[in-house]
């Protein structure tokens, strides 16, 4: 399958590897150039581009990178891209250690409902709750005890199919968490957010989340801060 990823980072980095080496055409992202890209397109063997050219480059396009940055990618991103291309949103908001204040967000918007606002794009929501090591390394053949599970939220059935089926590929078991309205089940401070559960303990912890957002995910007059001094 052909994939193209906007976003080097922990995320779009362990992605690129895992992918590249179940043998899919990974092409990969930045926000320096893909010239910064080099080294790393080598050794992993996926292709180094522009923005633009990751998003038209296949059947599946990864979005991860700071949320607060999303709009500079800009809603021209997907033009004359079809209709039929999956679109993964990573993405957490983290008002006092990155993003500053998004109000949409504040308002009770999902994340990735604000995220299809600026891109004009409907997406499937999954890869936020996992350590980006653990995305690397504990993948697990399907049927082992213990095998973690990550929850993935979207409103388009086929495209949600296509990422439950990619998630269980790279290792997980998947599992539907419903709509992009209900995303927020995964969002920050979740139950399930941070954790390694399986796949009835990610149902679980699902269904236990609360849509009210705590106050240390909040924005405050001073954020954004960093992630060691939060503000």
């Amino acid at each position: 399958m052909k994939i193209g990823i906007i976003g080097a980072g922990n995320i779009g980095g362990a992605l690129a590897q895992r992918l590249a080496a179940l043998g899919h055409d990974v092409t990969l992202a930045n926000s320096r150039g893909p010239e910064t890209l080099k080294t790393f397109a080598e050794e992993h063997k996926v292709t180094a581009a522009t923005a633009r050219e990751a998003a038209q480059a296949g059947e599946i396009v990864v979005v991860t990178i700071p949320l607060v940055n999303v709009p500079k990618l800009g809603r021209e991103l997907f033009e004359g891209v079809g209709e039929d291309v999956v679109v993964i949103d990573t993405n957490n908001y983290y008002p006092r250690h990155r993003d500053g204040r998004i109000a949409e967000i504040e308002n009770g918007l999902t994340e990735s409902a604000w995220v299809e606002s600026q891109l004009g794009r409907p997406v499937v929501k999954t890869f936020n709750n996992i350590a980006a090591a653990h995305l690397l390394g504990k993948g697990q053949p399907k049927g082992t005890a213990g095998r973690i599970a990550l929850p993935v939220a979207g409103d388009d059935a086929a495209k949600k199919a296509k990422v439950l089926a990619l998630v269980e590929e790279l290792g997980f078991d998947a599992v539907d968490a419903g709509s992009i309205a209900e995303s927020w089940r995964q969002q920050p401070a979740t139950p399930v957010y941070g954790t390694d559960l399986d796949a009835a303990g990610v149902s679980r912890a699902l269904q236990e989340a609360s849509p009210e957002r705590k106050a240390e995910w909040r924005a405050t007059d001073q954020s954004p801060g960093t992630l060691a001094n939060p503000a």
